[in-house]
């Protein structure tokens, strides 16, 4: 039987085993765009993406690498480079003493913000051809993916 045809006679099971393998088709592309995009203003994507998650508030390096989907050590890694840098600073946590929130400094914030505004157009064009609509509901497809993920692999 063809790809096709396991396809179909899986159904459900089998679409959502090619949107699997779709996502991570996507999730490449978008690293690779992401590196060109943040690597124009001296970063990495994976510095891009720390930056913006602690960007809407602080937040210690568990809570961000699992926010990420990312190990923990990576993500230390990268906080520990971004403080060195003078692009963020570890501020106490009053919930928990040896776990400090990573926030970012004002240079921080401009360099989160060049790339924004050099990724908008980057965005403009891997949206063209789709509707506004067809963008919120493949939004709410991936977000309930990835709970049902997180579910069946008891991720907190």
């Amino acid at each position: 039987m063809g790809d096709t045809g396991l396809t179909q006679a899986l159904g459900k099971v089998g679409k959502a085993a090619d949107l699997g393998a779709d996502v991570y088709a996507a999730a490449g592309a978008l690293r690779r765009a992401g590196e060109a995009l943040a690597g124009a203003e001296g970063q990495t994507q994976a510095r891009w993406q720390l930056m913006s998650v602690v960007s809407e508030q602080p937040l210690s390096v568990a809570r961000a690498a699992r926010r990420l989907g990312v190990a923990r050590q990576g993500v230390q890694r990268i906080a520990v480079n971004l403080v060195r840098d003078g692009l963020a600073e570890f501020q106490g946590n009053p919930g928990h003493l040896t776990s400090p929130l990573l926030t970012l400094t004002d240079a921080g914030q401009r360099v989160l913000g060049a790339i924004t505004v050099r990724a908008a157009p980057a965005h403009e064009v891997m949206g063209e051809g789709i509707s506004v609509d067809d963008l919120a509901a493949a939004r709410s497809v991936l977000q309930r993916l990835t709970q049902q993920t997180d579910i069946w692999t008891g991720a907190p």
